[in-house]
């Protein structure tokens, strides 16, 4: 499962909107929302836009838990 931190860094940037964020990394601001509600993934392209935008690393911007099926291996 993949989670992030997107709706926490807008903020920290001084409130940026999703619609802001959705033209800097060049999707569309429903497509942000998604992200964020952890409705969609977003490609590794868009993920590592995102952090980039936000000037940290992909992993404080995005986190990935392994299911408990796939720990086991």
């Amino acid at each position: 499962m993949i989670t992030n931190r997107i709706k926490e860094l807008r903020f920290a940037a001084n409130q940026m909107t999703q619609q802001a964020l959705a033209e800097r990394i060049g999707v569309t601001r429903q497509t942000v929302n998604a992200i964020e509600g952890d409705k969609y993934s977003p490609s590794l392209e868009v993920a590592f836009r995102i952090a980039r935008v936000f000037e940290v690393p992909l992993e404080q911007a995005f986190q990935f838990t392994p299911r408990e099926k796939e720990e086991r291996g």
